[in-house]
C-alpha cells in the first residue's frame, strides 16, 4: 500500500518524519557484484535487454543498503536505439552513436512503430523487479528528457560544447523542433508503458539542460518537458513525475512552476535553502548531495548530509545525490550515508 511506501508518500507531496532515500546510478561499476555481472553479460546493451540481468542489477543495491527506491536499471540512450538509430559502447569513452546529420535522417532513419516491440525486454524487467522487491520499497522507472536525448543523437555521443545539437537547434528550429516532437510522444509512450509493467514514479533525466541559455532551455527543455509530463499524466494522473533539469540554475523556478512535475531533482550547484525558498512550496524536491562527499565519506560527508537535510525536511523531500554515483565510490560509504540520514539531523 502507498502508506507503507516512504518514498511514494514523500513523491506524492507529504514531508515524512525522516527523508527517504535512493541514489542516481546506484546500481553500477562502484559494486562489485555489479562488475561480476557485467563481465559476464558481454556488451552493455546486452545487460540492458537481457531481463534477468537487469533485474538482478535493479536488486543489487536493494539488497544491500535497503534502499526506498529501486530505479530501473536500463540507460536513457535505448528510445534512440529503439527507434532504429545504431548505439553502442566503447570502454572508456561510453555510448556512441551514428548521429543524425539532417532533418531528412529524421524520416530516413527512425521509426517508431517498432519502439514497444525493441523495448520489450525492459518492461519484462520492471515486471520482474516489481515482483521481487521488499513490500516497502518504491519501484521507478526513468527516461531521459528530448533535450539531452536528442544532444546525443546529434553529438554521436557524450560531447563538452553540443555545437553539432545547437547549432540544428539555432539554425533550422523548425527541423530540430520535429525531432524533439518525435522524442516528447515516443518517450511518453515509453514512459506510460514502464508504468503498466509496474513503475509507480518515474524520472525525467535532462542532464544536458544547463548547456543551452534560459531562451533556449524554456524552449528547448522546459516546453518538451511540460509537453512530455502531460502525455504521462493524461494516461496515469496518479503517478509521481520527478524532472532532473541538471544546471537550470535560477531557472529551476520556471520548471517548478510550469513543468507539470511532481518532485524537481536538484544537482549540486543548487543552495538548499535557496530551493526551500524558491521551490518547495510549489514542488516536492530531491537531491541534492555532491557524489565526491560519498567518495570521501566520514565527518565530511555526514555533516554535507545532515545540513541538507534541515534545510529541506520541512515539506515533501527525498535525499538523493546531485548526479549519479561515480565508479570510484567504497560500497561502504554509501551504507554509511543511509543510516546517517536515516539517523535525523541531531
Amino acid at each position: 500500500m502507498i502508506s507503507e511506501k516512504p518514498l511514494l508518500r514523500a513523491l506524492n507531496g507529504e514531508a515524512t518524519p525522516v527523508p527517504p532515500i535512493w541514489l542516481m546510478r546506484q546500481a553500477g561499476r562502484y559494486l562489485p557484484e555489479y562488475r561480476e555481472l557485467r563481465a559476464q553479460a558481454g556488451s552493455f546493451l546486452d545487460l540492458c535487454f537481457t531481463p534477468e540481468l537487469a533485474t538482478e542489477v535493479t536488486l543489487q543495491p536493494i539488497r544491500r543498503f535497503g534502499l526506498d527506491g529501486a530505479i530501473l536499471f536500463s540507460d536513457i540512450l535505448v528510445v534512440p536505439h529503439a527507434l532504429g538509430q545504431e548505439l553502442w559502447f566503447e570502454e572508456g569513452v561510453g555510448p556512441r552513436l551514428k548521429r543524425l546529420e539532417s532533418a531528412e535522417d529524421i524520416d530516413r532513419r527512425l521509426a517508431p512503430d517498432g519502439l514497444h516491440d525493441r523495448l520489450a525486454p525492459v518492461y519484462e524487467t520492471l515486471r520482474r523487479v516489481k515482483a521481487a522487491l521488499p513490500a516497502e520499497t518504491t519501484l521507478l522507472g526513468f527516461a531521459g528528457a528530448p533535450w539531452t536525448v536528442a544532444s546525443y543523437m546529434l553529438e554521436g555521443g557524450s560531447s563538452r560544447d553540443f555545437a553539432l545539437a545547437k547549432h540544428w537547434a539555432y539554425g533550422d528550429p523548425d527541423g530540430f523542433g520535429r525531432l524533439v516532437d518525435l522524442l516528447v510522444d515516443a518517450t511518453a509512450d515509453y514512459l506510460n508503458a514502464q508504468i503498466a509493467a509496474g513503475a509507480e514514479a518515474v524520472q525525467i533525466f535532462d542532464s544536458w539542460a544547463g548547456s543551452l541559455p534560459s531562451a533556449q532551455m524554456r524552449k528547448w527543455c522546459l516546453d518538451p518537458a511540460k509537453a512530455l509530463i502531460a502525455k504521462v499524466k493524461a494516461r496515469n494522473p496518479d503517478v509521481p513525475v520527478i524532472l532532473f533539469p541538471r544546471g537550470a540554475g535560477p531557472f529551476y523556478e520556471a520548471f517548478a512552476a510550469e513543468s507539470g512535475a511532481d518532485v524537481l531533482g536538484l544537482d549540486t550547484a543548487l543552495p538548499p535553502e535557496w530551493a526551500r525558498d524558491r521551490l518547495q512550496g510549489r514542488v516536492g524536491l530531491q537531491g541534492n548531495l555532491d557524489p565526491l562527499h560519498l567518495v570521501v565519506g566520514g565527518q565530511s560527508m555526514r555533516q554535507a548530509a545532515r545540513s541538507i537535510v534541515q534545510a529541506l525536511s520541512g515539506g515533501p523531500y527525498v535525499f538523493n545525490l546531485g548526479h549519479g554515483v561515480v565508479p570510484q565510490t567504497p560500497p561502504e560509504h554509501v551504507a554509511e550515508l543511509v543510516a546517517c540520514v536515516r539517523e535525523g539531523t541531531s
